[in-house]
């Protein structure tokens, strides 16, 4: 009840919190995405899109990490790694 015990709310760790769960949203939504374009390449992009899928999919994890410990610009590499595969997909594609 209120009885006066109930610590104040620690604000500082409160945004900490908060950035790193956008910064995590960010990375999550990306490598989503390049997974949705995996997929694309392997339906779509006989053997070359398989082994593209493959190298595509190696390169969003490692870039995951990478983006996990770059801080408030955690989603430049995943970032990076999407356009790679919107492009290879396109090509495979088309």
């Amino acid at each position: 009840m209120a009885d006066g015990s109930a610590s104040v709310m620690d604000y500082e760790e409160h945004e900490k919190t908060y950035k790193n769960f956008i910064n995590f949203a960010k990375i999550g939504i990306l490598a989503v995405l390049t997974f949705v374009l995996v997929i694309a390449m392997i339906g779509f992009g006989g053997t070359a899109g398989t082994v593209w899928a493959a190298i595509t999919t190696v390169a969003t994890v490692i870039a995951a990490g990478i983006g996990m410990a770059a801080g408030n610009r955690s989603h430049i590499v995943p970032g990076i790694v999407f356009l790679f595969a919107c492009v290879v997909t396109v090509v495979l594609t088309v």
